[in-house]
């Protein structure tokens, strides 16, 4: 049997880059002591995520953040920069996934990287920005899945698991293991005093449950913990099988959800009597006009 063994974190990151990294240097000791070959590092774990998601003080290094919070955002950081080779180096023989803020040309972007001590196989830029992120960051265009030392890999973040189109984009690139880091919060409004019983938490959930189940893929979910600015984090990072069923999570404390699955084996036996993909119809989706009778 050839098994993978994957962990998805749970853990709180900010604004200073060396202590950010002792934070990852440290999980990954954690997580290679314990023979992981896959770990999965939040959305924005260099640097930390926006002070805010309503418009003022979100960090994006403008003049009005400045005043209101102080903060000037979170670190641009270069895709081929000293910052990412410095994680490929603590990465070595591991895949190691994990969030920054990516600097090009100019510009801007949410972005999560995929490394090993070879260097980077991976970036995706996130496509999908809720509430006021735009004033931070610009969006990303494209989904595409990429192989490693540990399968073929599609990578989203936080918000692009909520639609449908993004995680099927990456499973008909031939994603085995659908990689989602996130900083996602409890609800901003009626929060409840109990995390885990907050209703952006339940979502959080079940769009992890159900991208697994609906592509029939590997699913593994990071987030961050604790509170920055404004936001208060749900956790609840966990590693999920093709058929939706949670192997192991963290709950809303920070931590670590290691799960050990025979990848290959685990789809093939997911899609032998119900191929999600295989049994798509793709003609009778479109939507264009003309196309949808009434």
């Amino acid at each position: 049997m050839n098994t993978l063994r994957m962990a998805a974190v749970s853990a709180s990151f900010g604004r200073d880059l060396e202590e950010d990294f002792a934070t990852v240097e440290r999980l990954i000791g954690e997580a290679r002591k314990q023979n992981v070959q896959l770990l999965a590092l939040p959305e924005a774990c260099l640097g930390g995520y926006l002070l805010s998601l309503d418009g003022d003080g979100t960090g994006d290094g403008g003049a009005a953040d400045r005043g209101a919070a102080g903060d000037p955002g979170p670190p641009p950081l270069a895709v081929d920069g000293p910052e990412i080779r410095r994680l490929a180096a603590l990465a070595g023989e591991m895949t190691v996934v994990a969030g920054y803020c990516e600097a090009a040309d100019d510009t801007r972007y949410n972005s999560v990287v995929c490394v090993t001590g070879d260097g980077v196989l991976g970036n995706h830029r996130k496509v999908h920005q809720p509430l006021n992120e735009d004033a931070s960051y610009a969006s990303g265009d494209r989904f595409r899945a990429f192989d490693t030392p540990v399968g073929r890999l599609g990578m989203m973040i936080c918000y692009d698991k909520a639609f449908p189109e993004s995680a099927r984009a990456l499973s008909l690139d031939g994603a085995e293991i659908g990689v989602c880091v996130s900083a996602w919060p409890g609800a901003r409004t009626a929060a409840s005093t109990d995390l885990a019983a907050d209703r952006w938490k339940r979502r959080f959930d079940l769009f992890d449950r159900a991208r697994a189940l609906e592509n029939q893929i590997v699913w593994v979910s990071a987030n961050q913990t604790g509170t920055f600015g404004s936001l208060r984090f749900v956790g609840s990072a966990k590693v999920v099988d093709p058929g939706g069923e949670i192997l192991a999570e963290t709950g809303v404390t920070a931590g670590m959800a290691v799960a050990e699955l025979d990848v290959a084996r685990a789809l093939v036996t997911a899609r032998r009597s119900m191929g999600h993909l295989r049994d798509r119809r793709p003609e009778t989706y479109d939507t264009s006009p003309g196309a949808v009778s009434v």
